[in-house]
């Protein structure tokens, strides 16, 4: 049988110690108008995608996945081609 490990107390910090705050840190930051957190990154699509499940002959999954990342969105543009729907503009 193995050894416990026995809980150890982290080690104190003296708060004076804190690191110094730079431009990269301020970048990375949470950013706050009054109390609302403004969220960086890509806004949110005005249509965006459904998650739904749909069960596909094994060999079709085969070759989609076999092209690389962006698959799904292959199979997604395949079925808009076969609908005969517009291309989606993406931003």
């Amino acid at each position: 049988m193995g050894k416990k490990k026995v809980a150890s107390k982290p080690e104190w910090v003296d708060p004076d110690d804190a690191p110094e705050l730079t431009e990269e840190w301020f970048e990375s930051a949470d950013y706050y108008e009054g109390d609302k957190l403004v969220r960086r990154g890509r806004p949110k699509s005005e249509a965006p995608k459904e998650a739904v499940s749909l069960r596909l002959d094994p060999d079709v999954v085969a070759h989609y996945r076999a092209t690389g990342p962006g698959w799904q969105s292959r199979v997604n543009e395949a079925l808009r081609k076969a609908a005969k729907l517009k291309a989606r503009l993406t931003p």
